[in-house]
């Protein structure tokens, strides 16, 4: 399968305003804390007849993370997390996409912290259609989970009653609007 986009390819460009990417890691091994990043940018090289070619690649700001929570927001954007002042974003750029629209898996390099991994995402094609600004766009949702040591993401504290404060897994959900990318 090729990476590279081919001639018959339409680049689509992500719509930050109309696109979600959230994670969920257990804290104290009681419940689920969600959070966000507000803004995500990147491109989708998709040929409406043929997945195979299609190339994925994504940039998010380390400074847009969101858990409803200032203090844990600055805690992760510091050295103990992402160290959001060394390694500003995290990003992805597929390797293989490989499925139909219905049900396929992207596989490529997230990297994190300035930490490289492969990591395959499983997602589907919502739809297509014109806006009502005469703009096509296409709908995506997509999930994975990875374990955040495997990115350095390291720091934690052990809880007197057991366990840790910070789950390993990170469950990662997007659903994510490109919208046609204009010519020239």
């Amino acid at each position: 399968m090729s990476n590279a986009p081919s001639t018959t390819t339409t680049k689509w460009s992500l719509d930050p305003a109309h696109s979600q990417l959230e994670f969920g890691v257990r804290h104290m091994m009681l419940s689920t804390v969600k959070g966000l990043f507000t803004d995500v940018s990147g491109t989708i090289h998709y040929d409406d007849g043929n997945l195979d070619d299609a190339v994925v690649e994504v940039e998010i700001p380390v400074e847009s993370i969101d858990t409803r929570n200032a203090d844990r927001d600055g805690h992760l954007r510091s050295e103990d997390f992402f160290n959001a002042e060394k390694h500003p974003s995290i990003t992805f750029k597929s390797r293989d996409v490989t499925g139909t629209p219905e049900s396929f898996k992207v596989t490529g390099d997230l990297t994190i912290r300035g930490t490289t991994r492969e990591v395959t995402l499983d997602a589907e094609l919502l739809g297509g259609g014109e806006d009502p600004w005469g703009n096509q766009r296409l709908g995506f949702k997509a999930e994975t989970k990875i374990n955040r040591k495997d990115f350095g993401l390291t720091w934690n504290q052990a809880l007197e009653t057991g366990g840790v404060l910070v789950g390993d897994e990170v469950k990662i959900s997007l659903e994510v609007q490109a919208v046609e990318a204009s010519e020239g």
